[in-house]
């Protein structure tokens, strides 16, 4: 069942690349008391994740935390070493978006947005979304209907929406 407005996310661990190395990092205490946008997408260097959906959250950094917002969080279905590249080449990392990495797709599942295409080599990758949380619980939530699009998931719908 995909994850739904007025949903709690579920417990989750992602993995980050920190000072020493890889870490576990707690999504539940990461949302906790906190207003959180978090989007979601296939892959790290694909390409309309790369000219599109970061840079995106990157313009509107700024006007997230106008409204409040204490993170901007990108997850997709990678290890941590190219997440923590990808943050770095985009600039997004610089900007203060933090990168996490659903490595084996557990928190993907479990929110409902997984998809596979083998033809192209993706295997449980994450469809391309944006969500808005308040303390975990989703008060927003923007689906892209197709993984080569970013429309509705992108920052800017997201800031007019919270």
């Amino acid at each position: 069942m995909t994850i739904a407005v007025g949903d709690r996310l579920p417990d989750a661990t992602m993995i980050r690349i920190g000072a020493n190395g890889p870490e576990q990092v707690d999504l539940g205490q990461k949302l906790k008391g906190r207003k959180v946008v978090l989007f979601g997408l296939p892959g790290a260097y694909t390409g309309t994740c790369t000219s599109a959906h970061v840079p995106s959250f990157v313009r509107t950094k700024d006007g997230f935390d106008a409204k409040g917002v204490d993170e901007i969080i990108c997850v997709s279905v990678n290890d941590p070493f190219v997440m923590k590249a990808w943050g770095e080449s985009t600039g997004a990392a610089a900007a203060g978006i933090t990168f996490l990495a659903d490595a084996d797709a557990a928190f993907t599942r479990a929110v409902g947005m997984a998809f596979s295409n083998p033809a192209v080599g993706f295997h449980d990758r994450s469809k391309r979304y944006a969500l808005y949380a308040e303390d975990g619980v989703v008060k927003v939530l923007h689906p892209e209907e197709s993984p080569g699009v970013c429309d509705v998931s992108g920052g800017e719908s997201m800031l007019r929406s919270i």
